[in-house]
């Protein structure tokens, strides 16, 4: 193996590290629900999300890792003032750094509990490092930042405003039935509610990692298309899965039991109106965070006893923790690029 090969190997390696870190920390988004209603032990809910992390890349496509890998930077531009020989170097110490970004603000917002976004710590991580190298915001990609900056709000928003819906409905629909009825036939529908969000986030979430990694070999020269492989999609998904099969519990407590407290048929809904929104942007391959999702969806659904259900002061620092992730991931990645580059 050739130096060359081995550091798209090892960049490949810690691309995989931050799916598995996506995964450890977003574990919270599909199980937090589920978790805190008692329908499931937190080791069969995350057997459970793994299993449908898995498999969410056959289901739902890969449109998002394509938008991740040739729609965001423009590493042509990153690269313009470079001599031939150094470009794929420079590409690649992009990349590496823009991942050293994402993975470190994900691992210090862990410590703390804040269920933010690996996906906006990803897309950060990466532009903070081709900024740095092009010193030039020209390398950023209008059209595909565009619909990503738009749903940092929108995501949230319209998870907001479907589990508030979408409670208000069943509520109504079950307003005859017997209390221990709801809960027993509610325990049961949040197993399918809590694969379907599973399902998304997977759908989601992995396929940025996919689209970093074959960015990468597109860049190294040995892709020539941006068609995303099979072998990069099951390492993807395996990652991912297996994160989430660790899960990360300081923020399963956040999501599960801070924000609101909710009851079987709440997590349905909140799970169900989380999903709905994961896959209709996966299909439309626009990379939202299923952090800021299901946070909606949660707080939607607590609105519908009352305002004072929501725990506010909670929300408000998990919200001041979304504005912060991308510049902070990006200043992060900067820093690191200015380290890798003395170094490949």
């Amino acid at each position: 193996m050739t130096a060359a090969t081995a550091l798209v190997v090892f960049i490949i390696i810690v691309a995989l590290t931050f799916d598995f870190l996506n995964g450890f920390h977003d574990a919270a988004n599909s199980i937090a629900t589920v978790v805190s209603t008692r329908v499931l032990s937190p080791n069969k809910a995350v057997a459970w999300a793994a299993f449908f992390n898995f498999v969410a890349a056959f289901v739902l496509g890969t449109h998002v890792a394509k938008t991740i890998g040739s729609g965001m930077i423009d590493l042509a531009a990153v690269t313009k003032d470079v001599a031939m020989a150094e470009k794929v170097a420079v590409a690649q110490e992009v990349i590496l750094a823009g991942l050293i970004g994402a993975i470190l603000w994900n691992l210090i917002t862990w410590y703390y509990g804040l269920p933010v976004s690996s996906s906006h710590a990803l897309i950060g991580g990466y532009a903070g490092a081709a900024i740095m190298k092009a010193r030039s915001f020209g390398v950023i990609i209008p059209s595909g930042w565009t619909k990503t900056l738009l749903f940092i709000v929108l995501a949230p928003l319209i998870g907001l405003i479907a589990g508030f819906f979408l409670m208000v409905a069943v509520s109504w629909i079950v307003r005859r039935w017997r209390p221990s009825r709801v809960d027993r036939q509610f325990r049961k529908l949040q197993l399918l509610s809590a694969a379907a969000y599973s399902l998304g986030h997977g759908g989601n979430d992995a396929q940025k990692t996919m689209g970093i990694i074959t960015g990468l070999l597109v860049a190294s020269g040995f892709l020539t298309s941006s068609e995303v492989p099979l072998w990069v999609i099951l390492l993807s998904q395996a990652a991912i899965a297996l994160g989430t099969l660790f899960g990360g519990w300081r923020i399963v407590q956040t999501m599960g039991t801070k924000i609101t407290k909710l009851q079987p048929v709440g997590g349905f809904c909140a799970e169900t109106a989380g999903a709905l929104t994961l896959v209709g942007a996966t299909l439309a391959g626009i990379p939202v965070s299923t952090t800021h999702t299901i946070t909606g969806a949660i707080i939607g659904v607590g609105s519908t006893r009352r305002l004072s259900a929501v725990k506010w002061g909670v929300a408000g620092r998990i919200v001041w923790a979304w504005v912060l992730t991308i510049p902070i991931s990006a200043a992060i990645a900067a820093v690191a690029y200015l380290v890798v580059s003395r170094f490949i």
